[in-house]
């Protein structure tokens, strides 16, 4: 799946926008060339053929001589040498083209910028969806679970390695630094999102995103994980409408496999 990259490499655009100058310089080039080539011919044609059939055939010819398909008129001794020099320059803008062109586009920049339009298009239309924060362990599970229940998920992730992984497990993602971890959760249209699971394991950045997510969005389903009681208060004021904690899960578990254990025991 993509990337959308909020702190996208300004090289990207400056990349493309260098590509185009150079590629109108180009196409400006073989369009002299063609007018010169053509007004060359006509001049130096002396067939009895009419004007016209004369200025088709030069076009034809210069047509012909940059598109390199060499499929030409016959020609007199001027038009024979007239035509050797502006093959001459054929070449020469040929790799005036491929210096200042190749490889221009291939960049790393230049493919996130790509990626970013891309995504941009798609997070356009995305609504009804889950965003999930973070893609450790517990968020890969989280974004699983998701997925294989049908739901659109989107994964906000703050690390390059984590956005790789999630990208690579077919998630639909938005990264950036923690930075500018703000524009990320702006970017994740929470405001026509199902809900939002933060699964990273900092609890001080948990409660940062949930006071945020809900600031944008008061009526969004915002599941969280807290270390305890007071921590768990504490992400209900601040929006969370879920507030689970581990300890306690395992902890019933325990108990609960301990319990069935002994009263199997004869």
């Amino acid at each position: 799946m993509w990337i959308y990259r909020v702190d996208e490499p300004r090289l990207g655009i400056i990349r493309i926008r260098e590509w185009r100058r150079r590629a109108r310089h180009t196409v400006g080039l073989l369009a002299l060339l063609l007018g010169g080539s053509a007004t060359g011919l006509v001049l130096l044609d002396q067939s009895n053929t009419s004007f016209s059939n004369k200025v088709f055939m030069a076009l034809w010819d210069g047509v012909n001589l940059i598109s390199t398909l060499g499929d030409f008129a016959e020609f007199n001794q001027p038009q024979q040498m007239f035509m050797l020099l502006a093959m001459f320059a054929t070449l020469l803008i040929g790799g005036f083209a491929v210096s200042r062109l190749t490889g221009m586009l291939s960049g790393d920049d230049v493919m996130a910028y790509r990626e970013n339009r891309i995504m941009e298009r798609k997070l356009e239309h995305l609504a009804n969806h889950v965003v999930v924060v973070g893609f450790h362990s517990l968020g890969e599970l989280v974004a699983k679970r998701l997925s294989e229940a049908g739901q659109s998920v989107l994964v906000l992730v703050g690390d390059q390695a984590q956005a790789d992984r999630a990208a690579d497990r077919g998630h639909m993602v938005v990264f950036g630094s923690p930075g500018v971890f703000d524009d990320v959760l702006r970017h994740a249209r929470l405001t026509s999102a199902r809900a939002l699971v933060v699964t990273t394991p900092e609890s001080n950045n948990n409660l940062a995103i949930t006071l945020l997510a809900h600031r944008l969005n008061p009526s969004l389903t915002i599941v969280v994980p807290g270390e305890n009681p007071l921590r768990k208060e504490l992400f209900e004021s601040a929006g969370a409408s879920a507030v689970v904690i581990p300890d306690e899960i395992v902890a019933d578990a325990l108990v609960g496999n301990l319990t069935t254990q002994v009263e199997a025991t004869p």
